[in-house]
């Protein structure tokens, strides 16, 4: 199972606005949690996978630090990204510093994810006062999932 190879083709129908829930095992145990979402199920991931593509273009996927291990015919990943996107509902573009990990299961002869998890990168700024705080490095308008982006 060459899972540095499925989550780069993932990125790759990412950018070129594939569909993407052909990359997920179904199931009710399938989980994605996205930078504004989180789903439970392999038929609500599907759901949200067809309407994010539905709904976004013009993707940048910038893979950072890719690393995947593989252990007893298991495999997961983590890496760094940066994503660019285009929500067309809002006519709003977002870039996300971003950070995933994922669990990778084979499928017969080809992996598929039971689990991904992607968070957006959180800059902690020190105020004239010493205070930390703490700032999503998320541009745009914070409403849900309604983004585009799960």
């Amino acid at each position: 199972m060459d899972v540095d190879r499925f989550v780069r083709d993932y990125y790759e129908a990412l950018r070129r606005g594939e569909p993407l829930d052909t990359y997920f095992q179904q199931g009710p145990d399938i989980v994605k949690i996205g930078v504004f979402s989180h789903r439970l199920g392999g038929e609500a991931v599907a759901e949200a996978l067809r309407d994010q593509t539905a709904r976004t273009e013009d993707w940048a996927v910038e893979s950072r630090d890719l690393r995947t291990f593989s252990r007893d015919g298991f495999a997961h990943f983590v890496d760094d990204v940066r994503l660019v996107w285009t929500d067309t509902r809002r006519d709003h573009r977002h870039d996300v510093e971003t950070r995933w990990t994922g669990l990778v299961e084979p499928q017969g002869e080809e992996p598929l994810f039971v689990s991904m998890h992607v968070s957006a990168v959180v800059e902690r700024k020190r105020t004239d006062q010493g205070v930390e705080r703490a700032q999503c490095g998320v541009a745009g308008p914070q409403s849900g999932a309604d983004d585009g982006s799960e």
